[in-house]
C-alpha cells in the first residue's frame, strides 16, 4: 500500500509515538501521514466530544475506515453528528478505549486505508 497509515509504536498515559511523526499527546492519523491533534482548532472538548470537523480531515485524506479513541478512561464523547457524517459517507467506524483503539488501528493499517483520532489521557 503506497499511502499506508503510520503505525503507533508507543502508547501510554499522555504520550504517543507515531512512525515518522515522533512523540506527542494526541494525534490525527490517516493514509500517508498525520499530525498532532489540537482540540482548539475545532473547539473539541470531552463533552460534546469529537466534532464532525475533527473527522473531516481524515475523510479528505482517503480514510475508508476510521478508529476514534475515547481516551484511556472513556471520558471523550463523540458528537452524534460526527457518527452521522461517517455513516452518510459509508465509512466504517470503531469507537474504543485508547489502548484498544491503537491495537485495532495498527492492525487495520496493514491492509486498509485507515484513519484515526487518538487521545492519550482521560
Amino acid at each position: 500500500m503506497e499511502d499506508r497509515s503510520p503505525l503507533i509504536t508507543h502508547i501510554s498515559w499522555g504520550r504517543m509515538v507515531v512512525e515518522g511523526l515522533g512523540e506527542g499527546k494526541d494525534f490525527k492519523l490517516h493514509p500517508g501521514g498525520g499530525r498532532p491533534w489540537d482540540w482548539n482548532e475545532t473547539g473539541t472538548r470531552h463533552e460534546p466530544g469529537i466534532q464532525p470537523a475533527d473527522v473531516q480531515e481524515l475523510v479528505d485524506h482517503g480514510s475508508q475506515v476510521i478508529v476514534l479513541s475515547r481516551g484511556m478512561q472513556l471520558v471523550l464523547e463523540i458528537c452524534p453528528e460526527t457518527l452521522e457524517l461517517l455513516k452518510e459517507k459509508g465509512i466504517e467506524v470503531y469507537l474504543e478505549e485508547t489502548t484498544a483503539a491503537v491495537q485495532r488501528y495498527n492492525l487495520l493499517a496493514r491492509t486498509v486505508a485507515v484513519g484515526g483520532l487518538f487521545h492519550s489521557t482521560c
